[in-house]
């Protein structure tokens, strides 16, 4: 007798459809995962910001107070998608060194003139990356009214730090006061006249205001800071360095980075956000007799390495 057959086991059908799904998810997932490292991937030198941007960029500052860095920080913001965070330093021998230390990513207070020397005394290299603004150097006095009228052998009171020393002889030599040796640069001193009209009186910055309205000088150079304090007012100025003139290029102010971050997209971003309008609007309130500059970052590094040259010259 033939041994009774099992009934063949039926078929389990395969679901297709749940099969085709995950696959399709599979698929998006992987898609996803290759978009976002290719823009992670990118370089960070090139492109918009906003594709890479990091999520906080800490810039030294020194007047953190003033409303224009809230309009720029509400800015970076809304159109960088960059945090931005103030580090205020109200010492100016400070934020360099911070910013080589990677203490904050980016410094904006000083001008080339001061950063160059600043590289050449420590043995750096941090560089500008973006212009914002030259503050002129005014001549005040209440003797005369124009500079053709100072008598021969009037005395005219300049600062005597080596930072103002030279702008303020360069400012007497625009005005045909004096003459300086090879035509001055960032680091003359009184050493280097040649010929003069005006006998020049080397003070403390602080102490140029006071000499003048003393009387014990004809005319005297006055630091913006110590002339508001004294209650000069820089329309009265008789005289004051062109923020255009080539005399005028070592003091413009500059955003700083590290020399490794000098072509980074997000900084750079950074840098050139401050010629915005609505920056600029509340910059031109808060600092009513500065002039704007937005020299190119490769125009403010050649810059600095010219006057950089001075400098080491100077140390000879």
């Amino acid at each position: 007798m033939t041994a009774p057959a099992l009934p063949a086991k039926p078929k389990r059908k395969r679901p297709v459809g749940w099969i085709v799904a995950a696959a399709i998810v599979v698929v998006a997932i992987i898609v996803a995962i290759v978009v976002v490292a290719v823009r992670n991937g990118g370089d960070d030198t090139a492109g918009s910001a906003s594709s890479a941007a990091p999520k906080t960029v800490t810039i030294g500052v020194s007047d953190k107070s003033l409303p224009y860095w809230k309009t720029y920080v509400d800015l970076a913001k809304k159109d960088l998608n960059v945090t931005v965070q103030l580090k205020n330093f109200s010492d100016y021998s400070l934020p360099n060194p911070a910013l080589k230390d990677k203490q904050v990513d980016l410094n904006q207070f000083q001008h080339i003139q001061y950063l160059a020397n600043y590289n050449v005394t420590s043995d750096d290299d941090l560089q500008p990356i973006g212009a914002t603004a030259v503050y002129p150097l005014p001549l005040y006095s209440t003797k005369v009214s124009d500079v053709e009228d100072f008598a021969e052998g009037a005395k005219i009171a300049i600062p005597n730090d080596a930072i103002n020393e030279a702008r303020a002889l360069l400012v007497l030599q625009s005005a045909k006061l004096l003459e300086l040796k090879d035509g001055g640069n960032a680091f003359s001193t009184v050493a280097d006249i040649t010929s003069h009209k005006v006998e020049v009186q080397p003070l403390d910055a602080s102490q140029t205001a006071n000499a003048l309205q003393q009387g014990s000088v004809e005319g005297s150079i006055v630091n913006v800071n110590f002339a508001t304090s004294a209650g000069l007012d820089t329309k009265d100025a008789i005289f004051q360095d062109d923020p255009k003139s080539d005399s005028a290029a070592p003091y413009v102010n500059v955003f700083a980075a590290r020399n490794a971050d000098k072509d980074n997209a997000t900084y750079l971003d950074l840098a050139k956000l401050f010629q915005d309008d609505a920056v600029q609007k509340v910059f031109a309130k808060d600092y009513p007799d500065a002039v704007p500059s937005d020299e190119s970052p490769a125009a403010l590094q050649q810059e600095l390495t010219t006057v950089e040259k001075d400098a080491k010259a100077a140390t000879k």
